[in-house]
């Protein structure tokens, strides 16, 4: 059995925006998009997963630990792999992450400019997809297995995903800050009419944890 196409741990703000405006080298998540992120950081799962101390359980813990439970790829934007739009200049940037990135998987990455694919320490291999966002995920249908599926970001990704009735479930962290401007993540979002529903909300320590699935769906 095809495991679920899920998004899991993905943060929104008060006002609703996914990540903070002006991307750049020296802002990864947008200027002011690092404060979306001020529930995760201190869970247990972040810092043993970069090395910075045992780290803090409880609610958003367990989201944050059950997000990346029984991966078998992942599927990311191109904003979310680096800063360089266009055509690849070359082939020295490989991501955010350093050597080890955190995904130790297949991961597809989307794009309109075709790079050969390469293997990073830990397991993660990155695939090119410029096929569009159905060929990626069928592409991580084979890669995967019976495990599931993760659509990383970013917002426009998860958006697309949405909007095409490929995503079984959601998990959206809500955290308490106002960006005031960057990527807005529900606007023009009919999710009722795409099928979906709010079956569970949890107040965590540092954030609103929204459980989002198929209407009719556990």
């Amino acid at each position: 059995m095809a495991g679920k196409v899920r998004v899991s741990s993905f943060t929104v703000s008060a006002d609703g925006f996914g990540a903070g405006p002006d991307q750049s080298l020296s802002s990864p998540l947008g200027v002011g998009g690092e404060l979306l992120h001020h529930w995760f950081y201190p869970t247990k799962t972040f810092q043993t997963m970069f090395g910075q101390g045992a780290g803090k359980d409880g609610v958003d813990n367990a989201f944050a630990e059950r997000g990346m439970e029984g991966m078998g790829a992942w599927i990311l934007g191109r904003n979310m792999f680096g800063p360089i739009r266009g055509d690849w200049p070359d082939e020295a940037w490989k991501g955010w992450w350093g050597d080890e990135p955190p995904y130790h998987v297949p991961t597809f990455v989307l794009t309109h400019y075709p790079r050969a694919s390469f293997e990073m320490k830990g397991g993660t291999v990155f695939h090119f997809e410029t096929g569009g966002i159905e060929a990626a995920l069928e592409r991580a249908r084979d890669a995967a297995g019976d495990k599931d599926i993760r659509i990383g970001g970013g917002t426009e990704t998860i958006r697309q995903y949405l909007q095409a009735g490929l995503i079984d479930e959601m998990h959206i962290a809500i955290s308490p800050v106002l960006l005031g401007r960057g990527e807005p993540f529900w606007a023009g979002l009919d999710l009722p009419a795409l099928g979906y529903e709010v079956a569970r909300s949890t107040v965590g320590e540092r954030a609103t944890h929204l459980e989002i699935l198929r209407k009719g769906g556990a």
